[in-house]
This record gives C-alpha cells, sequence and structure tokens, in this order.
C-alpha cells in the first residue's frame, strides 16, 4: 500500500484520516495475505478519498502564489514611487 505524503495527510478531515487509516490497515493486512489483488482495490479507494485533501493542498499553494505575486507588485510600485 502506498501512503500519501504528510502535507496531504495533513489536510485531511478527522473523519477522511479515520477512514485512511482503517483503509490502509485493512490493505496491509491483505498484503501480508498476498491478496494483491483486493489490496489493489484498497489502494484505488485510498486514492478517491485523498482526492479532497490533494484539492485543499492545491488551493493553499495558489493562495500562497497569489501572495507572492502580490507582495512583489507591492515592491515594485514602491519601488516606482521612489524613484519618482
Amino acid at each position: 500500500m502506498r501512503h500519501c505524503s504528510v502535507q496531504v495527510r495533513g489536510l485531511l478531515t478527522r473523519d477522511e484520516l479515520d477512514r485512511y487509516n482503517a483503509l490502509m490497515e485493512v490493505g496491509a493486512y491483505l498484503e501480508s495475505q498476498e491478496k494483491y489483488d483486493l489490496a489493489y482495490t484498497v489502494q484505488k479507494e485510498v486514492d478517491i478519498l485523498i482526492m479532497p485533501a490533494i484539492e485543499r493542498l492545491k488551493d493553499k499553494g495558489r493562495a500562497r502564489d497569489r501572495a507572492t505575486a502580490e507582495f512583489l507588485e507591492s515592491l515594485n510600485k514602491q519601488e516606482d514611487d521612489e524613484q519618482v
């Protein structure tokens, strides 16, 4: 079973995290029993479960990029005002 990143796990809601942990435990058990076909199905469920958290992470990145762009714009404007 493949774990998601720590950043994504940090953005899971409590319910999502509980479900994620349970699915990972089931998947690990299935792998230990060499039931890889069933573990694959559980992994697909994990992948679906973490999609909202991945989107939240992307949104945070976009917001950070916007804030950086606004900051750089304000620096450029400040430099322009000082040169005048």
